[in-house]
């Protein structure tokens, strides 16, 4: 259900990947949509980080730490 290292490292801006464990109020996950290119590193090829908004205001990053908390829109289980 998560993505991997590599699912991450080829998303591309405008994509959108879902919260599995931040619910909207009618029990969908949540969407951030990806806003630019995912960062790596040729010294330590198992870090990344992809930077992501979410609703009007707020913007994170997903990185490593985070693969196993977000799945694509496509691999979701409760889209429409």
């Amino acid at each position: 259900m998560s993505i991997t290292l590599k699912q991450a490292a080829d998303l591309r801006r405008g994509q959108i990947v879902h919260h599995s464990i931040n619910k909207n109020s009618d029990g969908s996950c949540e969407r951030w949509r990806v806003t630019g290119a995912p960062k790596t590193w040729k010294t330590q090829p198992w870090r990344i980080k992809v930077p992501v908004k979410h609703g009007l205001r707020d913007y994170s990053y997903i990185t490593e730490a985070e693969l196993s908390l977000v799945h694509l829109e496509s691999d979701c289980r409760n889209h429409d």
